[in-house]
C-alpha cells in the first residue's frame, strides 16, 4: 500500500479525525441548512438536513445510501455550491484501484524527460522524474491537496472492489497519503465528505462506522410535489400533484424498477414540453418510456394502470 503504516486495522484509528484538521463551519443550524439547500434548488427533508447539519459540525463523513436517482449526488452538489467549494469527485466502478484513485506518476513525461537527459547519472535523472511536475492526482490526493474549500464526493461506493475500502478508511482516518518519492502529503483543511451507495453490496462494518448514515428513499407526496414544481416551473399545479400521484401508483407496482424522483422531473418536463395540460390515458401510454426503463415493466404498467381512480 502507498499509505503511510500500511492499513490500520484498530477501531481507533477508524474513528478518529486529526485535531488539528479543523475547518469553518458550514451551516449555523438545520434550518440554516434546509434553507441554503433550497436556494440551490435542493428540497431537503428534516433528516436529510439534520445528518447534513451533524456531518458539518462533528467532522464526520456522510454515508448516503437508497436507490438510483432519488438525490444523493445532488445533495453533495449541493452541498458544494452553497459552501462555495470545489467538488472533488470520485466515480467508483468494478476495477478501480488505488492509481485511479490517488495517485500515479505520468510514465510518458518521465520517459521523455530520460531521454532529453541522457548524459545525467540515473540519480540526478530520479530526483527529477519523481517530483510534483510529473505527479498525477486524482480525486482522492486532489481532496486534501491545497487550503481551499472542498466537497469529496465518493460516488457509487458499493460497486468498487472490497479492497478499495480499505483505502478510503485510511485517507478518511488521517486524511494524509504518503508518496514514497516525496514523503507524507497531509491536508491543513478537511474536506466535506460524501459517500454514496445503491446498496448493491454490503459496505464494511468499519467504513459505516466511520461515518453518518443517512437513508434516502423515495419522498412522501408533499415534498415530491414541491420539488417537481420547484425543478419544472412552468408545470401546472394540478398537473404536478397528478404526475407525483402516477409515479407513486407506478412505484406500489411489483416492476423491475420504478420510477425514481430523477424520473418523475424528466416526465413532469416531458409533459410540458408536448404541451400536455392534463393526463389522459393516451398521453401516459405514449410517455411511459419516460419514467419506465424495462419493456415488461412497461406492460404491465399499462395493463393495470388505473387513471380513473388517480
Amino acid at each position: 500500500m502507498r499509505l503511510e503504516g500500511g492499513l490500520r486495522t484498530t477501531a481507533e484509528r477508524y474513528d478518529r479525525v486529526p485535531a488539528d484538521l479543523e475547518a469553518p463551519l458550514l451551516f449555523t443550524s438545520v434550518d440554516d441548512v434546509s434553507a441554503r439547500l433550497a436556494e440551490t434548488g435542493y428540497l431537503a427533508s428534516p433528516a436529510v438536513a439534520t445528518t447534513v447539519f451533524l456531518a458539518d459540525r462533528l467532522g464526520k463523513p456522510l454515508l448516503v445510501e437508497g436507490p438510483a436517482g432519488v438525490g444523493k449526488t445532488e445533495l453533495a452538489k449541493a452541498v458544494a455550491e452553497v459552501a462555495r467549494a470545489r467538488l472533488v469527485r470520485l466515480q467508483c466502478y468494478e476495477g478501480v484501484d488505488e492509481s485511479r484513485a490517488l495517485y500515479e506518476w505520468n510514465h510518458a513525461k518521465q520517459l521523455l524527460r530520460i531521454s532529453a537527459g541522457r548524459d545525467e547519472s540515473w540519480d540526478e535523472a530520479r530526483t527529477d522524474i519523481f517530483s510534483e511536475e510529473f505527479l498525477l492526482s486524482r480525486p482522492l490526493l486532489t481532496a486534501i491537496r491545497g487550503d481551499e474549500p472542498k466537497v469529496l464526493l465518493i460516488d457509487e461506493t458499493d460497486k468498487a472492489d472490497v479492497e478499495v475500502e480499505g483505502l478510503l478508511l485510511e485517507v478518511l482516518s488521517d486524511f494524509q497519503v504518503t508518496v514514497p518519492e516525496l514523503g507524507t502529503i497531509s491536508a491543513t483543511r478537511r474536506p466535506f465528505v460524501v459517500l454514496t451507495s445503491n446498496a448493491s453490496r454490503e459496505l464494511s462494518e468499519a467504513l459505516r462506522r466511520r461515518c453518518l448514515f443517512l437513508h434516502i428513499g423515495f419522498p412522501e407526496e408533499e415534498l415530491e410535489r414541491r420539488i417537481v414544481r420547484l425543478r419544472v416551473p412552468g408545470l401546472d399545479a394540478t398537473l404536478a400533484e397528478s404526475v407525483v400521484r402516477v409515479v407513486g401508483a407506478l412505484r406500489a407496482m411489483d416492476l423491475r424498477k420504478v420510477p425514481s424522483v430523477a424520473e418523475t422531473i424528466d416526465w413532469a418536463r416531458t409533459l410540458l414540453a408536448l404541451g400536455a395540460d392534463t393526463l389522459d390515458e393516451t398521453v401516459v401510454r405514449d410517455t411511459l418510456g419516460v419514467l419506465l426503463k424495462h419493456q415488461d415493466d412497461v406492460l404491465k404498467a399499462g395493463a393495470k394502470l388505473d387513471l380513473g381512480s388517480l
